[in-house]
């Protein structure tokens, strides 16, 4: 499975966000995480149809989240990015060439249809027992308790 782009720009983003007691500009966000600001503004914007996050027009504007981190899983940024079809479609490749079977014949999913849908259901899971607060914990743990930190102070330095 290949996620966008926009998946990893978006929870970074989000991390980010949830150390703001304000609302931080797109713009800041694209500069802090050193992306392209129009791409990263259309996936707010994607992140603000799902209701993860709520645009505040006017100079002291951005984005802030609509609920805590501790309620916002990976899934759901994930699925407001890239959306939430599953990754595996099954075509019922097995009712083709010269040994299809007949429709009458696939009353169950086939083997393969089984286990990519068991994959799917794991991962979504996962993603689903996995928050942004646990996100920001794991990503302060990794740098030794500095990276929050060094967001929640840039974040509230000059733009």
């Amino acid at each position: 499975m290949k996620l966008s782009n926009g998946v990893e720009w978006a929870l970074h983003c989000c991390v980010s966000l949830s150390q703001s007691s304000v609302p931080v500009p797109a713009a800041r966000l694209a500069q802090l995480h050193g992306i392209p600001p129009a791409y990263l503004a259309k996936h707010l914007q994607s992140l603000s149809r799902a209701g993860i996050v709520r645009s505040t027009p006017g100079p002291v504007g951005g984005y802030a989240f609509t609920r805590p981190p501790e309620q916002i899983s990976a899934l759901e940024v994930v699925q407001a990015i890239d959306g939430a079809e599953a990754a595996f479609r099954c075509t019922e490749i097995r009712r083709n060439g010269p040994l299809a079977v007949q429709p009458e014949a696939c009353v169950k999913k086939c083997a393969i249809a089984r286990a990519m849908a068991a994959a799917d259901t794991a991962w979504r899971a996962a993603l689903s027992s996995i928050t942004v607060a646990d996100l920001g914990r794991s990503i302060d743990a990794d740098s030794s308790g500095t990276a929050l930190h060094d967001v929640r102070h840039w974040l509230s330095g000059p733009g």
